[in-house]
């Protein structure tokens, strides 16, 4: 896979772009809203563009999240996991890609599995889901889980269509920005 200038940018400005978003939503709803046992990362709507523009915007999510993960700095396991978490998501939908709907739905669970599961170890109340009684890392999961459906399965997957037609595709192309297809 050769690597360009033009990948290196848009890895710069999907990273830069998801701190920003959850930068500006930790200081207007608050830190935990981007950190903790309940939240919603809008800026994981992020993710499904993988689908459209492949490894340099999973790599770009990644690093996102890390930069979020440092800033909001609760463990360095949130630093990596949490990184590693949105990776996984991302490449799931590279290659789940050519069934869109899906893929948006499948990137949800590792985030849920993996950061609610390490989540429930930093000694967070776990958040009550519909009344039931949970374990509390069944609860982190559950709960980061739902989140990331939102974000990613239902904001993601909107921007990913509206993304998708050819009125934006080809300024794309024509700029010479790699699409998948």
């Amino acid at each position: 896979m050769r690597v360009d200038s033009k990948d290196v940018t848009l890895v710069a400005m999907i990273a830069g772009l998801y701190f920003v978003i959850n930068l500006i939503q930790a200081v207007t709803v608050g830190n935990p809203a981007i950190s903790g046992p309940v939240q919603l990362r809008i800026s994981d709507c992020l993710i499904p563009l993988s689908a459209l523009l492949g490894w340099p915007v999973a790599v770009g999510v990644t690093l996102g999240a890390a930069l979020t993960n440092a800033y909001a700095f609760i463990n360095p396991v949130d630093v990596v996991f949490g990184s590693l978490a949105n990776f996984i998501a991302a490449s799931i939908v590279i290659f789940l890609r050519k069934r869109s709907v899906l893929a948006c739905v499948a990137a949800a669970f590792p985030i849920g599995v993996i950061v609610g599961g390490y989540l429930s170890l930093f000694g967070f109340d776990p958040p009550e889901i519909f009344g039931l009684t949970m374990l509390p890392w069944a609860a982190m999961m559950v709960s980061i889980t739902l989140s990331s459906l939102i974000a990613v399965s239902f904001f993601g997957y909107i921007i990913l269509r509206i993304l998708s037609s050819p009125g934006v595709i080809e300024p794309l192309r024509s700029r010479g920005l790699k699409i998948l297809t």
